[in-house]
């Protein structure tokens, strides 16, 4: 009876679709990493935090001006009176607190406020140099200043490149990513790239040099800022471009999408490197740690996870295969399109494999269970960063809707629930639980069916053994009779030779070989006539 309650009580894993869309409502696929928002919200919401923190910023960094200036005045007082020397010590406790708030500011400056400040340096050496409270407020509120400034402009790519460019290559010497040898991959795209391009003939031509443009200004932040701040920079330069060619082609969002196809796969190539598992983040710790919890979840069970799948039928076991093959093989890939096909691809492998047990299409409910039993076989390397990179530079209508955003919203889904994966998950007692992940028990020792088929496999294994071993005793023996034939073959023919010689005879003459002259030969015959 409570076997039977436990098996009633054994339910598959089961997400609401609706909890695969965004939070906000609008429609799209949300992602964990996202807070549960799709791209275009958590952008939204990201600028409103960010805009809310700059404005904080600002008004910090105003009140700090206006304190020391007036710091700054009291200390020109305090010269001019020497008795007021206590002031001193204040005045210097309170300039060691607003460094230490200060420090909160730097994080926002870009680095083009750092640069100018270090360039303006020289041009005031020989003048009368104000104090460095003055000069650190001023420094202050022109960095906030150019914070406002959009970094990225296409409405007006000269002016705003131009300037960039000007500045970084007067003040800073090229990044040795951009001097970096480039591998074969990134060549060979760079050439797809223009000969595609050349196609769009003029478009193409600016489209190229705006690539281009944007590279270069993104190797030179690559030092210097955080990895969500490139990914917001790609992510802005992905939207300026698409609403161009949508201006340019007249809404033709096919051939948007087209192009915006190959951008990415241009830029992306040669950002690879240096965008992917940065080493400032720590996507690295977060792939150890989930290679490990995978290692460690190894004795889990189709029949634990309810996934409806026989691998015992080869058709079956091929599309298992080949999913495994494909979700792993999108490590090898640069391009977060091309990932996510790799997931696209695993996807449909999962389907079909449902399809074919079942023998009737498969349902979103089996597929979740069915791919956390993919991902729990094939342990993909480096699996956060995969996720993180498709997250941060993929094209975000991608991640919004269609098939892919669906398959790479469910994936993100199966490596939460990995993480998270419990007894009750798993509908397991605690203690087996802890035990299974201890390793001081598996469950495949406690399957009488399962040691059935081990002790029948040794079984057969034994007999064929014993089947090898008189194989090999019958052609041993067959060997050897067929060397003893070959003898006996070979004595029977001697003897025959030695009590049979072989009496090798000139050849016979002939009749008329003593009659050179041809003197004794009888007249020819002539023919006679006969009357009947």
């Amino acid at each position: 009876m409570t076997k039977m309650s436990q098996k009633s009580e054994r339910r598959g894993i089961r997400v609401d679709q609706s909890e695969l869309l965004c939070t906000k409502g609008c429609g799209y696929y949300g992602n964990p990493a996202w807070q549960g928002f799709c791209s275009k919200c958590w952008r939204e919401e990201y600028h409103h935090v960010r805009q809310k923190q700059i404005k904080e910023d600002w008004a910090l960094a105003e009140r700090l001006q206006r304190e020391e200036e007036a710091a700054y005045a009291s200390s020109q007082g305090a010269q001019s009176q020497p008795s007021l020397t206590p002031f001193s010590k204040f005045e210097e406790k309170k300039s060691n607190e607003k460094t230490r708030k200060v420090t909160t500011v730097k994080k926002f400056f870009s680095p083009s406020s750092r640069i100018g400040s270090k360039k303006a340096a020289p041009e005031t050496a020989g003048k009368c140099v104000p104090s460095g409270r003055e000069r650190h407020a001023d420094t202050l509120l022109r960095d906030l200043r150019e914070i406002f400034t959009p970094p990225w402009d296409l409405a007006s790519p000269t002016e705003a490149l131009a300037a960039r460019l000007r500045e970084s290559h007067e003040t800073k010497a090229p990044s040795p990513s951009i001097s970096r040898q480039a591998s074969i991959e990134t060549d060979q795209v760079s050439r797809d790239f223009i000969d595609f391009l050349k196609s769009l003939h003029k478009p193409g031509r600016e489209i190229h040099k705006q690539c281009r443009a944007f590279i270069e200004t993104m190797a030179t932040k690559e030092d210097h800022q955080s990895v969500e701040e490139l990914s917001e920079c790609v992510q802005d330069f992905y939207q300026n471009m698409s609403d161009r060619l949508l201006t340019h082609f007249k809404g033709s969002s096919e051939r948007v999408e087209r192009v915006m196809d190959q951008v990415e796969k241009y830029i992306m190539t040669r950002l690879y490197k240096n965008v992917f598992c940065p080493e400032i983040t720590d996507d690295e710790k977060k792939d150890l740690a989930v290679q490990k919890r995978i290692r460690a979840l190894h004795w889990v069970t189709i029949q634990m996870l309810c996934v409806p799948v026989d691998e015992e039928i080869p058709e079956v076991s091929d599309m298992v295969v080949k999913a495994i093959t494909d979700i792993i093989e999108m490590d090898s890939k640069r391009v977060p399109r091309d990932k996510l096909a790799c997931i696209t691809k695993c996807s449909k492998d999962i389907f079909n494999a449902i399809k074919i047990t079942r023998n009737e299409p498969a349902s979103a409910d089996d597929f979740l269970p069915t791919l956390i039993y993919i991902v729990l076989k094939a342990n993909p390397p480096r699996l956060q960063s995969n996720i993180q990179y498709i997250t941060r530079f993929c094209n975000p209508s991608r991640l919004m809707t269609g098939e892919d955003g669906y398959y790479f919203t469910n994936l993100c889904c199966a490596v939460a629930f990995i993480e998270k994966l419990d007894a009750q998950s798993l509908n397991l007692s605690p203690e087996d639980f802890e035990r299974y992940m201890t390793g001081q028990a598996s469950p495949c020792r406690q399957d009488p069916e399962g040691l059935s088929q081990v002790y029948q496999s040794l079984e057969l294994l034994s007999g064929l053994g014993e089947r090898q071993e008189r194989v090999l005793d019958g052609a041993r023996r067959l060997e050897s009779d067929l060397i003893d034939w070959q003898d006996g073959v070979a004595r029977e023919v001697q003897d025959i030779l030695d009590k049979y010689p072989l009496e090798i005879r000139p050849p016979a003459s002939a009749i008329d070989s003593d009659n050179v002259e041809n003197d004794r030969l009888p007249p020819p015959l002539l023919p006679q006539v006969f009357a009947g």
